[in-house]
């Protein structure tokens, strides 16, 4: 019967627990002219509480208390990212996909572009992005 109970309380811990944990990132600040309108334009971030218009790259990390007040509110999710931190490189649909360079902004590092990032190439140069982040060359732009 002991031996039952220390089992049963071994497996409780072990399943109630999850093993992994959400990806540790910052919302930056606001220093985005677009800050403090009640819209998150961070593209780092996806869902109902975004805005409608373009998505710039000078935004990444700029937009915190609009971001920070939709995602604790459920209404964004950092976009092509799981909750365990496991990256969804997307696609090849974009023009500049295949080309050696990552040219996804949800990234930074060595392998990525030199030219302006789009919000349209966003998980949409997966080889490219995916190679380049085996390799070290690339992080998840989070912090």
């Amino acid at each position: 019967m002991k031996k039952t109970i220390v089992i049963g309380a071994a497996l409780f811990l072990a399943l109630g627990t999850p093993a992994f944990s959400a990806p540790k990132f910052s919302f930056g600040d606001d220093s985005s002219e677009y800050s403090n309108d009640g819209e998150c334009d961070d593209p780092r971030f996806e869902g109902a509480g975004m805005t409608s218009t373009p998505l710039l790259e000078d935004d990444v990390m700029a937009d915190a208390s609009d971001c920070r007040a939709a995602f604790e509110a459920g209404r964004l999710t950092l976009r092509g990212i799981a909750d365990d931190g496991t990256v969804d490189f997307g696609d090849d649909a974009s023009e500049y996909a295949n080309d050696g360079e990552c040219d996804d902004l949800r990234f930074r590092g060595a392998g990525m572009t030199g030219t302006p990032l789009l919000e349209d190439d966003v998980m949409h140069d997966a080889t490219d992005c995916k190679t380049a982040y085996s390799k070290g060359q690339l992080e998840l732009n989070l912090k």
